[in-house]
C-alpha cells in the first residue's frame, strides 16, 4: 500500500504541482480544486488501518447541486444587471399615467357631460402609441357607464400629454335602471381606466387608474309668484314688483345669478323681465326674489285691466335659472303654470307681507 510520502516522492501529488496547478488555472471553479484536494488527501490516508469511506458520487452530486444553485443566481444578476444597463443606456422604461383632473363642462336635467384629464409620461427614446382606452364608471358597484377609444394616438417621445376621456352620463337612463337613485340627490361615483400602451423592449402594457368623486342628479327649482306689487298704474305704462318665491329641490347649494323668463296674467303674455339681485338658495330651502317687471297695459286691451282692477287673477311662468353649484355653473328650467297670485297696489295695506 502507498503511502502519501511514496505519492509524493513519485510527483505524482506533489506539494508543488498541486500549488501550480492551481496557481496556472485561476479560471476553474472552486468545486474543481476541491476535487483536486480531496484526491490528495485521500492518498495521503490510504496507509491508515481504518481508511474513511466517502461516497464520492453522493458528493459530488451535492456539489455540483450547490455549483448549480449559485451559477443560476449569478444568471439572474447577470440578466438583471444587464437589464439595468440596456434601460440606462439606450433610455427605454415603462410609461406612467395618473388622472390629473375631472371636468364637469355641461350639467342639465338631462345629461352630465363630464371630460377625464389623463397625464401619461413617456420616458423612451421613441413614441408610444395608445392602442386602447378602456373605462368604466360605478356608483356603489352598480355600473353607470363603460367604453372603449381604440387609436387614441401616440405620446411622444421623452415627452408627456394630457388625454382627455370625454363621456356623458344620461341621467334618464341611470334613474330607469336604478329605481333608488332620485332626481336631486348626490351620487357617489368610481372611475376606472385602463390604459393600453405599446412600448419597445416592454411590449404591451396596461396602466391602471381609478378616481373617486360625486355627481349631482339636478333637479328644476319650484317657483311661485305670490304676489305682484304695483308701483305705478298708467295706461300707457304700468311698473310693478314680481315677489317670487324660489325653492330649491336638490342636495346643494344653488347660487342664483339670473333668470330670464315670461310672465302671463289670465293667458295674456305681459313680458319678461331681469333678475334684480342675485342670491343663495340652500339645499331643500326657500328663498325669496323680488323682480321689476314693466308693461303697456294698452297694448293688452281691456281684459288686462279689468283683470289688474280685479286684484286678483290666473299666472303662469316660465324661464331658465343661472345658478352656481359645487359641481360647476347650471341652466335649469322651471315652469309654473295655472297658479294664482295676489294683486296689490302700492299703498294696500298688506298684513301677510313675508
Amino acid at each position: 500500500m502507498h503511502t502519501a510520502n511514496s505519492y509524493l516522492s513519485k510527483g505524482k501529488y506533489s506539494s508543488n504541482s498541486l500549488l501550480g496547478s492551481v496557481s496556472n488555472h485561476r479560471t476553474f471553479s472552486r468545486s474543481k480544486i476541491k476535487f483536486k484536494l480531496s484526491a490528495w488527501l485521500l492518498a495521503g490516508m490510504a496507509s491508515s488501518d481504518k481508511p474513511e469511506i466517502v461516497d464520492r458520487g453522493f458528493k459530488d452530486k451535492a456539489e455540483d447541486d450547490d455549483d448549480k444553485g449559485g451559477f443560476m443566481d449569478k444568471v439572474k444578476d447577470f440578466i438583471h444587471d444587464i437589464g439595468e444597463k440596456i434601460e440606462e443606456t439606450i433610455g427605454f422604461g415603462k410609461p406612467t399615467a395618473d388622472v390629473s383632473a375631472i371636468h364637469l363642462p355641461h350639467i342639465s336635467l338631462e345629461k352630465a357631460d363630464i371630460v377625464v384629464d389623463v397625464l401619461i409620461k413617456n420616458p423612451n427614446p421613441v413614441p408610444i402609441p395608445l392602442v386602447d382606452i378602456d373605462y368604466l364608471i360605478e356608483s356603489d358597484g352598480r355600473k353607470l357607464l363603460s367604453g372603449l377609444i381604440p387609436d387614441a394616438g401616440t405620446i411622444h417621445a421623452h415627452g408627456e400629454e394630457t388625454v382627455k376621456i370625454p363621456v356623458t352620463l344620461i341621467f334618464d337612463d341611470i334613474k330607469s335602471t336604478y329605481s333608488d337613485i332620485e332626481p336631486g340627490s348626490i351620487i357617489p361615483y368610481r372611475l376606472k381606466v385602463d390604459l393600453i400602451v405599446d412600448v419597445p423592449v416592454f411590449g404591451r402594457l396596461t396602466l391602471p387608474l381609478e378616481k373617486t368623486g360625486e355627481i349631482p342628479i339636478p333637479y328644476k327649482p319650484d317657483i311661485d309668484l305670490e304676489k305682484i306689487r304695483f308701483e305705478r298704474f298708467s295706461w300707457e305704462e304700468t311698473v310693478a314688483i314680481l315677489h317670487v318665491k324660489l325653492e330649491n329641490m336638490n342636495d346643494f347649494d344653488l347660487g342664483l345669478n339670473a333668470l330670464d323668463y315670461e310672465v302671463w296674467l289670465s293667458d295674456v303674455s305681459i313680458g319678461g323681465a331681469e333678475l334684480q339681485k342675485s342670491t343663495n338658495i340652500v339645499k331643500k330651502g326657500i328663498s325669496y326674489v323680488d323682480i321689476p317687471i314693466s308693461f303697456r297695459p294698452k297694448d293688452f286691451g281691456s281684459a288686462l285691466w279689468d283683470m289688474i282692477r280685479g286684484k286678483g287673477t290666473g299666472y303662469s311662468m316660465k324661464g331658465h335659472v343661472n345658478v352656481d353649484t359645487p359641481f360647476g355653473p347650471m341652466k335649469l328650467p322651471f315652469s309654473k303654470e295655472g297658479g294664482t297670485t295676489r294683486l296689490k297696489k302700492d299703498d294696500d295695506d298688506d298684513d301677510d307681507e313675508d
